[in-house]
């Protein structure tokens, strides 16, 4: 059996549908396919090649409330497991009562962490336009402003160590960011 007749062969039927380039031209949509796949259709002149903070911001948010479904849904079934085998439930009652403890913990942590990624998001982009530049002390700025945020209502000692541990948590980031950099 003889080998099919490629692009590249001189008797092929779609040679035809090669531009002088090289490149396949679609015959149905009468463009040429490489004027979609450069970057710079994507992005304007002059346009920095990194998303900023906003850009970010959802994708940090999503990403922050899918994990808080993920380990909020691991916690209720190992709580429900735990509670519905010492009440000595089984058959349909078990597996409802287990299905509430995975809704309910997975909600609660998705929501927690929702409503964390969006101050911590809010912050972020507020200070990158306050200051017109995106640098740690902006990551680090915001995450201290969530804790103290998000433990506003609990009374002042409260606030502080709310404070304290977004300083911690995005102080942490910041280093394995750095690291991670030094790695590449």
């Amino acid at each position: 059996m003889d080998n099919p007749p490629t692009f590249a062969d001189a008797d092929s039927p779609l040679r035809s549908l090669i531009s002088q380039r090289g490149n396949l031209k679609s015959p149905y949509l009468n463009f040429d396919p490489d004027y979609v796949a450069k970057p710079e259709y994507i992005l304007p002149e002059g346009a920095s090649k990194q998303r900023g903070r906003f850009e970010l911001a959802f994708g940090q948010i999503g990403a922050s409330v899918m994990v808080g479904a993920a380990v909020g849904g691991t916690s209720g079934v190992y709580n429900g497991l735990k509670q519905t085998t010492l009440a000595g439930q089984t058959g349909k009652l078990r597996r409802t009562q287990l299905l509430n403890h995975i809704m309910k913990h997975g909600s609660s942590n998705a929501n927690t962490l929702g409503v964390l990624a969006v101050m911590y998001s809010s912050f972020g982009v507020l200070f990158s336009y306050a200051r017109g530049t995106d640098d740690e002390l902006n990551t680090l700025a915001a995450g201290t402003a969530t804790g103290f945020l998000y433990k506003s209502s609990s009374g002042l000692r409260r606030c502080g160590m709310g404070g304290a541990v977004g300083l911690g948590i995005a102080s942490l980031y910041c280093l394995l960011e750095d690291w991670l950099t030094r790695l590449q």
